[in-house]
């Protein structure tokens, strides 16, 4: 072979290589020096329904791409695979969808694995500046799958039929066609999954998502801000930051919801207050903190404090409509299962209202009395201040590293804390509000810090004459 030829064959091959490079871009998604750890927190997720709240230039609408693009390519590395899948893309309109979802798409595609393009609008071999209705995708396990783009502009009527893999919301639906897609992956198990700034107030997404009011346990939701984004010019985003309002940096920087009044605890991190429940050390129990309620919710949790003072809440009890004897039963029975500590007298302890000393007219009793001859130990002097309170709650939501951490199966606290809002009287807003009540209570009681358990200088003789015996030591 000519030494032509030979150069000729390498320039080949180095134009291939070039132009692969170009194009799989997908392969270097998060592959590199800088990684966004929350965007991968998303995809090991193994939830259904998956969301991302994310500023503007956060990283968000990234996920939805690769998440879709995975799926149909049958390349997931985080979830079984298959073939043939066929899967939706949703965007607010068609215009968006061709500037945004679309580009996502089409960018981490490569051209070899691309099977067709159908476009509504526009040619299909210059199919970034048309709008495309769908890609036919090479599977890896052999067959095609299909992804599919829909304008939510349509109406509901348009997403009927179709049984589904997955579908992907690139913004905020509206909630009929959110609804309507969930029935288009019931027969497949498929998945749902969102990315969106939230610029539309508290709409459905944050009653039904953000504070997942039913307690759907496959729904899932991470929040991003632009520090997340390593990809990001920390210069550009100072610079962005400061010429921004606390509203626009609250919702486009943040991804937090706006609307009736800003969050009273806007220091909470569900990232990082909420974790999973361990075995506490029986040292660290605290005491119990109740705010009754008959017809609203009666609402009890149980305080932990470690050696450094930080808080834990370790067990939930939240019910309405129901008698002291119902709740005192269920108390009892989940401080067993945490084997929680009694006094000498063998009662649980507990900080209560003080409101519950009061009796009423058709009550000859106070529902500290009637606490009490069901052995839980009800102490009424609770510091009800309500400003203070918040403060100090907040100081421990704020710092870092953090002070109280939150057990996730206490669903209603965290929930209350996410809807926990200012009114226009400058008064977070009455309304599910008894964990929050019964937070401040606990935390203006000046939780204690527990002491590490130090043996006595007898336990340690005993200690060191026991283990000289079973060796056959000499005292």
């Amino acid at each position: 072979m000519e030494d032509k030829e030979i150069i000729s064959k390498i320039r080949r091959i180095d134009e291939i290589l070039r132009t692969r490079k170009k194009y799989d871009t997908l392969s270097r998604y998060n592959n590199g020096e800088k990684v966004h750890l929350k965007q991968m927190i998303f995809h090991k997720c193994l939830k259904r329904n998956r969301w991302v709240f994310g500023g503007n230039r956060s990283g968000k609408t990234e996920c939805g791409a690769v998440e879709a693009v995975w799926m149909a390519r049958g390349i997931h590395p985080y979830r079984a695979n298959k073939e043939n899948v066929f899967g939706w893309v949703v965007s607010v309109s068609y215009e968006v969808q061709r500037d945004v979802a679309q580009a996502k798409i089409l960018h981490y595609l490569p051209p070899e694995w691309i099977e067709d393009i159908v476009m509504q609008s526009g040619a299909k071999s210059s199919p970034t500046i048309g709008v495309i209705d769908t890609i036919v995708v090479r599977n890896v396990f052999g067959g095609l799958s299909k992804i599919g783009f829909k304008s939510a502009e349509a109406g509901r009527e348009k997403f009927q039929g179709a049984s589904l893999d997955f579908v992907w919301f690139d913004e905020e639906p509206p909630f009929d066609i959110y609804e309507e897609c969930k029935m288009r992956v019931l027969d497949k198990k498929g998945d749902l999954f969102g990315t969106m700034t939230p610029l539309k107030g508290l709409t459905w997404v944050y009653d039904e998502i953000y504070l997942n009011k039913y307690e759907n346990k496959e729904i899932y939701y991470i929040q991003m801000e632009w520090a997340d984004n390593p990809f990001l010019d920390t210069e550009e985003v100072a610079l962005l930051t400061s010429g921004m309002s606390e509203e626009s940096l609250s919702s486009r920087r943040y991804g937090h919801f706006q609307g009736r009044g800003g969050l009273v605890y806007s220091e909470f991190d569900p990232e990082i207050h909420i974790i999973e429940p361990f075995d506490v050390p029986f040292e660290w129990q605290d005491t119990v903190c109740i705010d009754p309620g008959l017809k609203n919710p009666l609402s009890a949790h149980f305080y932990c404090v470690d050696y450094d003072g930080n808080i834990y809440v370790v067990g939930e009890h939240y019910q309405a409509d129901k008698d002291i004897d119902y709740h005192a039963k269920n108390i009892i029975e989940l401080a067993d299962s945490l084997d929680w500590r009694r006094n000498n007298n063998g009662m649980l302890e507990a900080f209560i209202d003080s409101a519950a000393t009061q009796k009423t007219l058709s009550a000859s009793k106070s529902v500290v009395e009637l606490f009490y001859e069901r052995n839980i130990l009800a102490n009424p002097r609770v510091n009800k201040e309500l400003f203070s309170g918040i403060n100090q709650v907040k100081s421990y939501f704020a710092t870092r590293p953090a002070r109280i951490f939150i057990f996730c199966n206490c669903v209603n606290m965290i929930r209350e804390i996410k809807s926990y809002r200012w009114g226009n009287n400058e008064l977070p807003i009455k309304r599910d509000d008894h964990a929050m009540d019964e937070l401040r209570y606990y935390i203006m009681s000046k939780p204690k810090k527990t002491m590490p358990y130090k043996k006595s200088l007898i336990e340690k003789n005993f200690i060191k004459i026991y283990n000289l015996t079973k060796k056959g030591g000499v005292i």
